[in-house]
């Protein structure tokens, strides 16, 4: 079983094209399913049915968020699916088996006043101030997810038209404007914090970390949560909360859909979609606070 799961991780790579951190997803749900055949005596993957299978999904329960198993489900009929394509097994265990129904869970974000505040809570006076506020605008006004930006090159900034070219999930890559703000500080961050920070190195990760290195997605994450509190946001509010924001802020002065499915990235505008709810949900709030019959 294990030189398949390899096979199938290859498969994952050369086919799909999946990033480094999904494919470590796959091969972790896929350890955890490979571990609970071998504790039934099950060595053999035509040996596999169909309730093994589903109480291998019962065994979860408890364990793991719903989301969760519904992640490890999709991993292990993929890998089925896989299995029966090679002719490796002559029949799929998971064929008949039905993904989990998921609520649609609304995106927090944060609204335009919220947004000012956080903006405004680093100290542009030292180098590491001016690259966290690059940071910080390039994030809202591209929606960047916090990976994206922290491997962002100099050479992915076209700073003379305002766009930045990025790699999303897959390695996919997708091109997005910038605006004027954000390429402002882009701008003086370049000229004046990174070869501070660069120290006579040469370097083209563009935000870098002290001694010249290249800034983790932890430290990012580490910065805008102190900013957020600096700021006196009370919300949960994470790096993906400016993705969010920014989709939302978009979708609320008349950006239509498909633009924003295409500056996020998204392969189906199902996922997009979520982000109109947001709208709906507001306008009732709306309504009910200022509506007299509302009440």
């Amino acid at each position: 079983m294990d030189i398949y799961l390899q096979a199938f991780i290859d498969y994952l790579t050369v086919e799909k094209g999946l990033a480094k951190n999904s494919l470590d997803a796959y091969a972790q749900d896929l350890g955890k399913y490979f571990k609970y055949l071998k504790s039934k005596n099950i060595d053999s993957l035509s040996q596999i049915s169909r309730k093994d299978v589903g109480d291998f999904l019962f065994l979860l329960r408890g364990k793991m968020a719903v989301v969760s198993i519904s992640r490890v489900m999709s991993t292990v009929k993929s890998f089925h699916r896989f299995l029966l394509r090679e002719k490796a097994v002559a029949n799929d265990p998971t064929d008949l088996m039905e993904s989990l129904k998921l609520d649609k869970k609304i995106p927090s974000f944060l609204t335009s006043e919220e947004i000012n505040r956080l903006l405004k809570q680093v100290n542009l006076n030292s180098a590491q101030g001016l690259r966290d506020k690059a940071i910080l605008e390039i994030m809202y006004a591209s929606g960047l997810r916090i990976s994206e930006a922290a491997s962002l090159r100099v050479n992915d900034l076209n700073l003379d038209v305002g766009f930045v070219k990025c790699k999303g999930k897959g390695s996919k890559e997708r091109i997005v404007p910038l605006g004027k703000t954000a390429s402002h500080f882009l701008s003086r961050y370049i000229a004046e914090a990174r070869p501070k920070l660069l120290k006579g190195k040469t370097m083209d990760t563009l935000f870098l970390a002290q001694g010249a290195r290249s800034i983790t997605r932890q430290s990012i994450w580490k910065m805008i949560k102190k900013c957020v509190r600096a700021a006196g946001i009370k919300k949960h509010a994470t790096p993906h909360t400016l993705r969010h924001s920014f989709a939302t802020h978009l979708l609320e002065h008349g950006a239509d859909l498909r633009s924003v499915q295409e500056m996020l990235g998204h392969v189906s505008i199902t996922t997009t979609q979520i982000y109109t709810h947001i709208n709906q949900a507001r306008l009732k709030q709306i309504h009910t606070l200022y509506h007299p019959r509302a009440k």
